[in-house]
């Protein structure tokens, strides 16, 4: 009996480590990402230098004021592994200063994260995010850490070691700190595991990969980065960066990310904001649960307390710009992170973000596109999935402000709608054919149109 019992404890416990090894097999494809991330990123804030004091004291802001709205994410942005990296010419160092654990896996600089202290890497810090109610992410780069390949370490559970899997032709154009992995190679698939089995111990929730998609597509590594992600110990969501990702690259940006950016960095001047649309545009029909196109980060509100575009200011966007913004990212359905300072978030700020209807557009939305583009205005359509109200979003890309006449019928919305501005929440007369909207200069009008029952 009592070998028996030791039999089936052994059993159990060779499929809870199997299972545990490869989360692939029981976590569905998809089921990640059923609607698109909300969150907030160290980068446009911080640049390089976020603190983890810093991420407790935003991470402590959006766990009260904004999670209750849908905001999660704490991600840390490039350089929590560099000691004393603070400045553009810190980062563009042809050999950075990275640290790295004994097998070439980057840890992170415990004289900003002191938690990290003694080999715990993120885990306390994971731990007091995910106490918050919020999950935590961390930014990558492609490839392995030039230390790593100066110190040939070793790569864990191999014999090989960082020499034998560095493609030393490959290196990130705008950051010098690694090398590529040749694929090819025997242990090459290894270390990419071997570093997500670290950030599943670690209790992360959400990685960046950095300089995958542009200029150059490396499909091998994302392919075994995706891989790495499926087998760790929990469920990690994957942001692949930068754009513009190659639309013909869709299904298999699809089969190995949940997410993906569509354009190159994007910063808070208006041209930068008026190019999205058109990237909006043929993006639009490829968003689905579990994979969503990704029009960057919302440079919006205070910013810039270190980063390396410019000291501490507010965002470069008018309050128009800001609704136009919001307005875009919420109809196409793009993953929402923020980039300002929430320690020092402002009302006007916090109103957008807080705007349950608005949020509810990004995150519940269906059949969205782009319906109607006439003399500088451009419509955007919404389905509401739990009723058979629309969503309408009207741009005014001019310099001045116009009363625009949007052909309803055009768009296929026939029939009489009561109309509200979500944004305002203000009621308008009923429409049937024709909506007339008053925009302001580079802004933007949301509205819910409901159809007239009985019609």
């Amino acid at each position: 009996m009592r070998g028996r019992l030791r039999m089936m404890k052994t059993i159990i416990t060779l499929a809870a480590l199997f299972c545990g090894c490869c989360w692939s097999c029981r976590q569905p494809a998809g089921q990640l990402a059923q609607r698109p991330p909300m969150g907030w990123n160290s980068w446009i804030n911080y640049g390089t230098s976020v603190s983890e004091a810093e991420i407790e004291a935003t991470a402590a802001v959006m766990g009260e004021k904004l999670l209750p709205y849908g905001w999660e994410y704490v991600v840390i942005d490039g350089g929590w592994y560099c000691p004393g990296m603070v400045s553009l010419e810190d980062y563009e160092h042809p050999a950075p200063n990275q640290v790295i654990d004994e097998y070439g896996r980057l840890v992170p600089d415990t004289a900003r994260f002191p938690s990290a202290t003694g080999g715990k890497g993120f885990a306390p810090l994971a731990a007091a995010v995910h106490g918050m109610g919020l999950k935590l992410g961390l930014h990558i780069m492609r490839g392995i850490p030039i230390q790593a390949v100066e110190r040939n370490t070793p790569i864990k559970g191999t014999d090989y070691t960082a020499r034998d899997i560095a493609n030393l032709t490959s290196r990130c154009e705008w950051y010098h700190g690694f090398y590529g992995i040749d694929m090819s190679k025997p242990g090459a698939q290894a270390y990419y595991d071997s570093i997500f089995e670290l950030y599943g111990e670690w209790g992360i929730d959400y990685v960046k990969a950095d300089d995958l998609l542009a200029p150059v597509y490396a499909a091998d590594e994302i392919e075994a980065i995706a891989n790495a992600a499926k087998r760790s110990s929990r469920p990690i969501m994957l942001s692949l960066s930068p754009g513009p990702a190659p639309v013909e690259n869709i299904a298999h940006l699809r089969k190995n990310a949940q997410l993906w950016r569509i354009s190159d960095d994007f910063w808070d001047n208006w041209n930068s904001l008026k190019a999205q649309f058109d990237l909006c545009r043929k993006w639009a029909r490829y968003s689905q649960p579990g994979s969503w196109p990704d029009a960057d980060m919302l440079p919006i509100g205070p910013m810039g307390e270190r980063a390396m575009r410019g000291s501490a200011r507010t965002s470069y966007f008018t309050k128009d710009e800001h609704y136009t913004l919001l307005s875009l990212w919420a109809i196409f359905r793009s993953p929402l992170m923020l980039g300002c300072n929430l320690t020092k978030l402002d009302d006007f700020t916090l109103s957008l973000l807080t705007n349950r209807d608005v949020i509810r557009v990004n995150q519940y939305g269906a059949n969205n596109r782009e319906a109607y583009r006439q003399d500088g205005f451009i419509g955007w359509l919404a389905d509401d999935p739990d009723d058979q109200s629309h969503y309408l979003a009207v741009f005014n890309l001019n310099d001045r402000e116009e009363t625009h006449t949007f052909d309803m019928t055009a768009m296929g919305l026939s029939g009489t709608y009561y109309v509200r501005e979500l944004w305002t929440g203000g009621e308008l007369p009923e429409v049937r054919g024709q909506l007339a909207a008053a925009v302001n200069p580079h802004g933007a009008k949301l509205f819910k149109l409901k159809p007239l029952k009985n019609q």
